[in-house]
């Protein structure tokens, strides 16, 4: 029996039993108070000298954090009690007693990191886990209801998709492979076949940023869909980050109360969120007090200087064609734009999304990457998917730990992720 169907009414007075590990213990007298936690729950066990065997009393004696233990007893309501119930034990069975546990109140962030294969034993990190299987299972749930199909994209490949200096390089028997920036380029071949498609992947960015939101590997929700311009696609999306947090609010209450969210916050992300071209956002910007040039990239200070009051996610339309890679499609009333967008998340956190309309007719497209200095020959394939029926489609991607980020409330990325990699971490 796990420990959530202990805590209802209908168990009051019957016998259960329950497995799990200590989490807290005390000893007061003649009783000894165990909590015990398991992957759904916590709940107070009571140890009365006389109700068990001596032997069993000195288990429950001796029974520190992480000693994995199973309790027989009876349920009975107790406010006082950590979450209203407890259970009054007539068997008590250890498995192992553990050594001292580590982790003790107010260890540094990066101590728990050194140590993330025992951190993820706490509420903190169990609620964050069960929150990433809600937004992982809405996603799927949402896209499957538009009529996308899920896609499993190399994660080896020959070629770049956002430059050169962010790429890992790995051998490959004799020739040079890279871990994939985004499954981008892929999902477009896939899309000529399936018409809607998604992954959700790693990806790998060798960027040597040491900011509260950048991770070298990352999960990566990607999608792809033909006959769709920028403007439908931002409705998706729109819908998308609505479903995903109305998910959470259902699923996952308890787990948000954990990270001590304001659930306020969530309940806010509703229709319409804020469109702006990306020169309203500069504008944006530059009243809040930044120095900004026409044309600059955003960077995170910037994104979570204009993003800290607002409410909503923002999308941030159309920006100048020379700050977007070569296959984001020119407006053809402005080619001076490009038809895209980004998603910045309220309250500071920034980029979530990046995504638009790609180019579809294949000189355009050789166009554009002889602009950028690229050589087309080092892309054939993907120019290839330009030369046989092509069609106008867009895409995104998401930054799925991002986005957890913001909807957990939390102040850095390595939170929402078991094990976070960054340019200074690669264990445990």
């Amino acid at each position: 029996m796990h420990v959530n169907d202990v805590l209802d009414d209908s168990r009051v007075d019957t016998l259960v039993n329950v497995r799990g590990w200590v989490y807290r213990s005390r000893e007061s007298g003649q009783l000894i108070f165990l909590v015990i936690r398991d992957s759904t729950n916590i709940v107070q066990v009571v140890v009365e000298k006389g109700a068990v065997t001596p032997e069993e009393f000195e288990m429950a004696k001796k029974s520190n954090i992480e000693t994995s233990i199973e309790v027989e007893g009876k349920v009975s309501k107790e406010q006082k009690a950590v979450t209203g119930y407890e259970i009054h034990a007539t068997k008590v069975k250890v498995y192992q007693f553990a050594e001292n546990f580590p982790i003790t109140k107010d260890k540094s962030d990066e101590f728990l990191l050194d140590i993330r294969h025992l951190w993820l034993r706490s509420r903190e990190m169990t609620a964050i886990m069960k929150m990433r299987e809600t937004v992982l299972d809405s996603i799927r749930d949402f896209m499957r209801e538009r009529g996308y199909h899920e896609v499993q994209p190399p994660m080896f490949v020959g070629g770049m998709v956002e430059g050169g200096s962010t790429l890992f390089e790995v051998p490959y028997f004799g020739e040079k492979a890279y871990l994939t920036q985004s499954s981008q380029f892929y999902l477009e071949a896939f899309m000529y076949s399936l018409e809607s498609v998604y992954t959700i992947s790693p990806s790998f960015r060798a960027e040597k940023s040491r900011t509260r939101r950048h991770l070298t590997e990352y999960s990566h929700y990607e999608a792809e869909a033909a006959w769709v311009g920028n403007q439908q696609m931002m409705d998706l999306e729109e819908d998308m980050i609505i479903a995903i947090a109305q998910s959470l609010l259902s699923s996952n209450k308890g787990e948000l109360e954990i990270v001590k969210r304001d659930l306020n916050k969530i309940k806010s992300v509703e229709k319409p969120f804020y469109r702006y071209r990306y020169e309203k956002v500069i504008e944006i910007g530059r009243q809040k007090g930044l120095q900004l040039d026409d044309v600059t990239d955003l960077g995170e200070k910037e994104e979570r200087t204009i993003t800290e009051d607002f409410d909503k996610p923002i999308f941030v339309y159309n920006f100048p064609t020379e700050l977007k890679p070569f296959y984001h499609r020119p407006d053809p009333q402005d080619p001076s734009h490009v038809m895209n967008h980004d998603v910045l998340a309220p309250e500071g956190y920034g980029e979530i999304i990046g995504g638009g309309e790609r180019i579809w007719n294949k000189d355009e497209l050789i166009s554009r990457m002889r602009n950028d200095n690229l050589n087309p020959e080092d892309y054939q394939w993907y120019v290839d998917l330009r030369s046989f029926g092509s069609v106008p489609h867009s895409g995104f991607g998401l930054g799925v730990d991002r986005l957890l980020t913001w909807l957990a409330g939390l102040d850095h990325i390595n939170k929402v992720v078991p094990f976070p990699r960054t340019i200074r971490r690669l264990k445990p």
